[in-house]
């Protein structure tokens, strides 16, 4: 192919250039692609794993097999008709509160982790008043804390559901939770029955599984199936569902099959 050059009057600022098409190799031109299409798509954001027939014993399991996680925070599974999927956070969210309930039922040795070495917790004075004054409803629920100083608390034994929790974070929350509830004025009582509601639903949080954090299969499955035997898992503690189905006439007709 015939050499194309610039205008007379351009000759002087291109020259020495060489005006032949480059010879491109699809290889190379592959190579091109690769080097800027981190620019133009966006990162795979799920994982799945390799698909199974449906057992006869997973059929059992109304929220299915694990199957994926998708922007670590969105589980699949499969059903024998279906996808399911599920917002680990907010199902986790609402395993932790109905196990803090049931804690309150329980024994006391049964609903409470007692701390190798008590946490020292600097907080408001006013927090701190909030907290001592509630502290005999939170150790129903396994929190044990007292007063240390005007502006201290003493953490000695958190819920097991909240066995990972830190101690700071969650009685400033806790407190924040009191401030803004209250007590119960009608029957002059600490914060006891549906006040207390509030600040489980504050712990919950914190001894939830987050967005963001990547499971293991083993640990989908697990959720899922405690998720059939706990009841009210289907919405978290906020109203919002925990998890969705797609039937498979869904997903067909999503893509025009039907």
């Amino acid at each position: 192919m015939a050499s194309e050059e610039p205008a007379p009057a351009l000759r002087s600022i291109f020259a020495g250039r060489d005006w032949t098409h480059p010879k491109l190799r699809v290889s190379e031109a592959g190579q091109t692609w690769r080097g800027y299409e981190e620019e133009v798509m966006a990162a795979p954001q799920g994982r799945a794993e390799e698909a199974e027939p449906i057992s006869e014993k997973d059929a059992d399991f109304p929220l299915g097999i694990a199957r994926g996680q998708v922007a670590n925070t969105y589980i699949v599974a499969e059903t024998r008709d279906g996808l399911i999927l599920v917002d680990q956070h907010a199902a986790h969210e609402r395993l932790v509160l109905e196990r803090l309930r049931a804690a309150g039922a329980g024994e006391a040795a049964a609903r409470s982790q007692a701390l190798l070495v008590p946490d020292v917790v600097e907080i408001d004075e006013a927090d701190c008043d909030r907290l001592e004054e509630a502290a005999d409803g939170l150790a129903n629920y396994g929190l044990a804390i007292e007063r240390f100083g005007p502006a201290a608390m003493l953490v000695r034994a958190l819920p097991h559901a909240l066995g990972k929790a830190e101690p700071a974070k969650l009685l400033q929350d806790v407190a924040d939770d009191i401030a803004k509830h209250g007590k119960n004025e009608d029957s002059g009582a600490l914060l006891l029955g549906e006040k207390i509601e509030h600040v489980l639903a504050t712990m919950a949080c914190h001894g939830s599984v987050r967005a963001g954090r990547v499971l293991s299969v083993a640990e989908m499955n697990a959720l899922l199936r405690e998720m059939e035997r706990t009841p009210r898992s289907g919405q978290c503690n906020h109203g919002r569902p925990t998890w969705v189905k797609l039937s498979m006439d869904d997903v067909e007709k999503l893509f025009g099959r039907h």
